[in-house]
């Protein structure tokens, strides 16, 4: 585990959730876990960060799908227009097919269920292919 965690911590990861509670207990353990991470409220929050010149690249993005302004799979198209490299991993407690069926549209197979588990996420970062 001690080698996922030090991998987690080499990347950048841009978490989007607008549920404040959630979003504070996965602050709260990644600073615990010394991660690089930055938060966003919804989507049109995350994509201004992203493409923003100013702000350091992230490597990898974990969204929401359901989210106020603009939702997860809105944020995903739109990044994906002007970086389709940028790897996603939806969060969501959602599991309707139309969800998942646009998830795989956009190429994104990578999908924790809330509750938010740090294990199966540290376990799912491991294995992605990031810097």
């Amino acid at each position: 585990m001690q080698d996922k965690i030090a991998k987690l911590r080499k990347v950048k990861i841009l978490f989007v959730e607008d549920e404040e509670d959630l979003i504070t207990i996965i602050s709260d353990t990644l600073n615990k876990l010394q991660a690089n991470f930055e938060t966003a409220a919804n989507g049109q929050l995350a994509f201004d960060k992203i493409i923003n010149e100013e702000s350091e690249a992230f490597d990898l993005v974990v969204t929401d799908i359901n989210m106020p302004v603009m939702n997860g799979l809105e944020l995903i198209e739109k990044v994906q227009q002007i970086n389709e490299d940028l790897p996603f991993i939806i969060m969501s407690a959602h599991t309707e097919p139309e969800y998942i069926k646009k998830a795989e549209e956009l190429g994104i197979d990578n999908y924790l269920l809330k509750p938010f588990d740090f294990i199966k996420f540290i376990n799912l970062v491991a294995k992605l292919d990031l810097k």
